[in-house]
């Protein structure tokens, strides 16, 4: 039997896509029969960005904590969490969390590893950008990580906050965003990693000049995985 699977939402559009991609991988796997049960809970997304804004990532592991409790006591046995800046407070959500955590970082290294990338190009909010987010990850593995120049990080950043938390898609937003993928491509990168799981909203049909490497869809990957048994499953 599938193990239950618990999504700690703090984005709700990255969270819904997250909770879409497990069961639309689930069938491609196991056709129409033996899915894993999902749960998922939040805090607001207010309080998560009031938190970070305050630079208050004790209060972040804190809210990660209590949602992965309350998912334990709805019967899940891991849980994931579908957001990018949030996953820095996932240490701290580890220390006396009932049950155990998949890393999007983690699983975002892996994957690049094995592909064999070497310089990889990082977009998403400012703070995922210029933080360590992923850096730290990919350098142990020996991989360059480049972004975007200040002024287009202060601008994607934007679009992120102001649009797509919000389930907007602006075509002037989405074509600013193909022009920095082509950026990255002009500046060496072999691929790039979408460091906001709301990003793919607006990506989804679009042709970009790079391989894209979505955290989200790795981590519901990853979950399926543990759920299912299979470490080595794709």
């Amino acid at each position: 039997m599938a193990k239950h699977i618990g999504i700690v939402a703090v984005s709700p559009e990255g969270s819904a896509l997250c909770y879409r991609e497990i069961f639309r991988r689930a069938r491609a796997v196991l056709g129409d029969s033996g899915h894993p049960t999902v749960t998922i809970h939040n805090e607001p997304l207010e309080r998560y960005i009031d938190a970070v804004r305050r630079n208050d990532w004790a209060a972040v592991g804190d809210m990660l904590r209590r949602s992965a409790s309350i998912l334990a006591a709805a019967g899940a046995e891991v849980c994931i969490l579908p957001d990018n800046l949030m996953q820095h407070g996932v240490h701290l959500a580890q220390h006396g969390s009932p049950i155990p955590w998949l890393t999007m970082t983690e699983l975002v290294a892996d994957a690049l590893a094995r592909d064999g990338r070497r310089t990889v190009g990082l977009v998403g909010t400012r703070l995922v950008t210029y933080g360590s987010t992923y850096q730290t990850h990919l350098g142990l593995r020996g991989m360059t990580v480049l972004v975007p120049e200040p002024s287009d990080a202060d601008a994607f950043d934007a679009i992120i906050f102001r649009e797509l938390v919000h389930g907007q898609i602006v075509p002037a937003s989405r074509a600013f965003t193909l022009g920095l993928l082509a950026k990255l491509a002009a500046n060496g990168c072999d691929s790039v990693v979408l460091g906001s799981s709301e990003v793919p909203l607006m990506l989804a049909d679009a042709s970009s000049p790079l391989p894209l490497y979505d955290p989200t869809v790795l981590l519901s990957e990853g979950a399926l995985r543990f759920s299912l048994g299979h470490p080595t499953m794709r």
